[in-house]
């Protein structure tokens, strides 16, 4: 009985050693040598057949392909706004007695705010004709490259430049908030010389979702002061044609300044585009030509 049970575990064993490799027909796992060599090439064509097509039809996308702009802009009727400080989830909160709660707001302004140093304006853009486009054709097939762009000089934002004030405000419970128009190539975001401006307010929010109750802060609010005045984005900075071709761009910005604002209360607050080209913003799109932002100044 033994010794049946050793010869099957040997029979069972040779056979796995034959399924792997056979000495008798020199089969590697059921192929021979010149088996695994057609099945190998026939791979190594076909993957390289798939290569060369995708080779192909990148090469043909990159053919249809502009490097100074997009061949084809799906975009939004108005862009989007956004500020600086952000703060967490757009909230601007802080202390007035503790340094340390808005110290990193104006670090973050000073950050941004360094290429927009005059003595660098100066050196780097044009000072532009304002109240009209600055305007850069190509001629036919010869291209305009790289494009010159107009100044936008830090004191042009006044007090909220951090030249008079190295705190922003933020040190007097007056903080200042810096608004930009997001970038889009070839937009032309006004017309007759009109320039869009910026205008902020208190935002209407709901209370109660089962009453459908809604409010606003605008008792909150205060007076607000906007640089450069009545927080224009001059027309000279438009059109924008794009990073690699406007190497030097300076984006416009305005900056809004809470003069007295309500303390120790949470304010909401919204900022948004007003011009005769560009679309109101719906509500079905909330970040179109707007940027809301939450807003509390705490005063011990």
């Amino acid at each position: 009985m033994s010794g049946t049970k050793a010869e099957e575990r040997k029979g069972s064993s040779s056979e796995w050693r034959d399924a792997f490799w056979n000495p008798r027909t020199h089969e590697l796992l059921g192929r021979t040598a010149s088996s695994w060599g057609l099945i190998l090439l026939f791979y190594l064509v076909f993957y390289l057949f798939l290569a060369g097509m995708f080779v192909l039809t990148m090469y043909i996308m990159l053919l249809t392909l502009d490097d100074y702009k997009p061949t084809w802009q799906d975009r939004l009727a108005t862009p989007g706004m956004m500020i600086h400080p952000k703060g967490d989830q757009l909230e601007i909160t802080f202390s007035v007695s503790e340094t340390e709660s808005w110290d990193r707001f104006t670090q973050t302004l000073n950050t941004f705010l360094s290429p927009y140093n005059d003595s660098y304006q100066v050196q780097m853009n044009d000072n532009c004709p304002p109240d009209q486009f600055f305007i850069q054709e190509d001629s036919g097939e010869v291209r305009n490259n790289p494009k010159r762009s107009c100044q936008f000089n830090r004191s042009m934002l006044e007090e909220c430049s951090g030249i008079s004030d190295r705190f922003y405000g933020y040190s007097r419970g007056q903080p200042c908030v810096l608004i930009k128009l997001n970038r889009v190539i070839g937009m032309l975001p006004g017309k007759n010389g009109q320039s869009p401006y910026v205008t902020c307010g208190a935002k209407r929010y709901r209370v109660e979702k089962e009453r459908d109750e809604w409010r606003e802060d605008g008792d909150k609010l205060g007076p607000l002061a906007y640089y450069p005045p009545n927080g224009t984005f001059n027309l000279m900075y438009y059109p924008y044609y794009g990073k690699k071709a406007q190497v030097n761009y300076t984006q416009p910005l305005v900056a809004v300044k809470f003069l007295n604002a309500s303390v120790n209360t949470d304010i909401n607050v919204e900022c948004k585009i007003n011009s005769n080209t560009l679309e109101a913003g719906s509500e079905r799109d909330k970040f179109a030509g707007r940027v809301s932002f939450k807003l509390r100044i705490n005063h011990t």
